[in-house]
């Protein structure tokens, strides 16, 4: 039996990113749909984490949803994994609720949502600081990054916990039919996955991740957890939310199981 056969595969875990119920609510200024019922719906269904992106200009989650999702998330046991620029104000507000993990994120005033990876290694300094202080506040660290030899080098250099690789390349290659591409960008997703747990990061991944790219990155097995949302909020309008995220999970442990059957080969 190969030597891989022995070891167990790193649970997965899926992290449900409800931003988008709150466009809907903002979109006519209204109350409702709320966030917050969301999240319950969310750990309801499974979801092994809420996450939440306070903008700097709150397009969607707003700074009273932070504060009703620090709540339940403590309540019930479940990770508030707060997404956030790196800024003195945002620095400010991860250090008042100190979720149990926030996810350094780039953001620009005028993107639809986050385009690319930070670039920590133009930064080190900014960064190295951020994650000290929230790490000292017992916040865990995650840096989104694309999949990098150079950025995740630098991750590792910044004191970071955790990498969340970027996968809509890799995503956006699958839904448009190029196959020479998405072979490509997911085979930078496993090596960057290798590299970044060989520096002793904790991998995660996510963005733009569908039922039909799931499965390969799931199958990555140093991957130990996925932040899903946009598309999640999307099919809740056909199916619910409960039944989406029962779903995704039931795909992310096909995924996950597929690389065990590989490994007893």
């Amino acid at each position: 039996m190969p030597p891989e056969a022995s070891v167990a595969p790193i649970p997965l875990r899926l992290g449900v990113n409800i931003d988008h119920v709150a466009t809907i609510r903002n979109a006519r200024g209204e109350t409702y749909p709320e966030p917050l019922r969301a999240a319950e719906a969310a750990i309801a269904a499974g979801a092994d984490g809420i996450t939440a992106h306070l903008r700097e200009d709150r397009r969607h989650i707003s700074d009273a949803d932070i504060e009703q999702l620090s709540d339940l998330c403590k309540k019930r046991g479940i990770p508030l994994n707060l997404e956030m620029a790196v800024t003195d104000e945002m620095l400010g507000i991860g250090l008042k609720y100190r979720p149990r993990a926030a996810c350094l994120v780039p953001e620009r005033r005028e993107e639809v949502t986050t385009e690319g990876g930070l670039n920590v290694v133009g930064a080190q300094d900014r960064i190295a600081g951020a994650v000290s202080a929230l790490k000292d506040a017992g916040v865990r660290v995650s840096l989104f990054v694309e999949a990098s030899p150079r950025q995740l080098e630098a991750c590792a250099h910044v004191g970071a916990d955790v990498v969340e690789l970027h996968t809509g390349a890799y995503c956006e290659a699958v839904r448009g039919g190029g196959s020479d591409a998405a072979t490509h960008e997911l085979a930078r997703l496993v090596e960057a996955a290798q590299m970044a747990s060989a520096l002793g990061l904790e991998v995660h991944a996510g963005h733009g991740i569908d039922y039909a790219t799931v499965i390969p990155v799931a199958a990555i097995p140093q991957i130990a957890e996925l932040n899903i949302g946009h598309f999640l909020i999307g099919e809740a309008i056909f199916t619910g939310l409960e039944t989406a995220i029962r779903r995704m999970r039931s795909l992310m442990d096909e995924g996950r199981a597929l690389k065990t059957r590989v490994g007893r080969q």
